[in-house]
């Protein structure tokens, strides 16, 4: 039989072999929780790890008992982000992304002509799921354009239906006597609307007045409008000056005015002249005077050098000034030569 005093010295070795022996506050786990969590653990007592939402175990215990060592084992055991659904193709798009793993986000574009039909950006969740669900790229495009009023399609080809696609192009022109203010192209936006409408305006030109010694043709009409014609022309020994044909421009004014310039009477009687790269007779080529806009080059001796050169004259509404250097020789002094037929310098 054991002595009762022999079980109590046993009791007391045993605690004191115990004593001290209770395990520690566990080791911190990233992304992981402890329950129950305590600052010391007295052997036989159990903790679970736990992964926090959001991520997963791999390898490696959950569940630990405190050891009499007071002692933990050591923890192999690792919470790694759950992984979403691979999404880096978005159809007409682009997908933007570091990873696919909790709590990473992802964002999305259109490629032109397109647009997001959903979300610009989702999210991993801890379920493992994209949220919002991932969008999808759709043609962006226009409805059928409205007609300015007193205008014409002149080019319109819907590529989708009735409808057109990003960057189609419309075409319009104005009703004949209708001027146009704006570009005459619209153009299907990245909005899905189109760029801004031209407008067709009713255009009137004031009768275009007669010049003086000329005359102007116009149709014979209470009132000419826009793209309306009239012909000018001037009387004999007269030329015009400008177009002969001017039109009704969208601002209500014709396009040009042209006036009509007298011609220039010659006060020489006989010369040698360079006209349009020939030698003529003045007296032959301009018997009944020089038209406004005519230039001749009259030649002039340089004595000291004996050789020749020319100089400009141009007739300019009914004034021309011949050069200073030019002598006209009269038909007695037949023993002089004339400058035209001297070697030029």
């Amino acid at each position: 039989m054991i002595s009762p005093v022999l079980i109590l010295f046993s009791t007391f070795l045993c605690h004191a072999a115990t004593a001290g022996r209770t395990c520690p506050k566990p080791d911190d786990l990233p992304f992981a929780t402890v329950v129950p969590l305590k600052t010391s653990y007295d052997p036989g007592e159990q903790i679970v790890y736990s992964c926090k939402p959001g991520y997963v175990s791999r390898g490696g215990m959950r569940r630990f008992t405190c050891p009499l060592t007071g002692m933990w084992p050591i923890n192999t055991l690792r919470c790694v982000p759950r992984v979403c659904p691979f999404a880096g193709i978005l159809e007409n798009g682009i997908v933007r992304y570091t990873t696919f793993e909790y709590p990473n986000n992802i964002s999305f574009s259109c490629n032109p002509g397109f647009y997001l039909n959903g979300t610009s950006s989702s999210k991993c969740t801890e379920e493992g799921k994209w949220s919002p669900d991932i969008p999808v790229c759709a043609r962006i495009t226009c409805p059928p354009p409205p007609i300015p009023k007193f205008a014409l399609f002149k080019d319109y080809r819907p590529t989708a239906g009735n409808n057109s696609l990003y960057q189609d192009t419309v075409v319009f022109k104005c009703l004949p006597y209708f001027a146009m203010t704006g570009n005459d192209t619209i153009m299907c936006t990245e909005l899905g609307n189109w760029t801004q409408l031209p407008k067709c305006q009713e255009v009137k030109c004031p009768f275009p007045s007669r010049p003086d010694n000329g005359f102007v043709n116009y149709p014979a009409k209470p009132v000419l409008l826009y793209k309306d014609k009239a012909t000018f022309g001037c009387h004999d020994t007269y030329k015009l000056d400008g177009p002969e044909e001017v039109e009704c421009t969208k601002t209500g004014t014709w396009s040009s005015l042209p006036t009509c310039k007298a011609s220039c009477k010659l006060s020489i009687k006989k010369a040698t002249v360079l006209y349009q790269g020939l030698r003529v007779k003045i007296q032959e080529q301009f018997k009944n005077g020089m038209m406004h806009g005519d230039t001749v080059h009259f030649y002039c001796k340089n004595k000291e050098k004996k050789c020749s050169y020319t100089e400009a004259a141009h007739c300019i509404d009914g004034t021309i000034e011949i050069p200073k250097c030019f002598k006209e020789h009269s038909s007695l002094a037949f023993w002089k030569t004339d400058a035209s037929d001297v070697a030029p310098c």
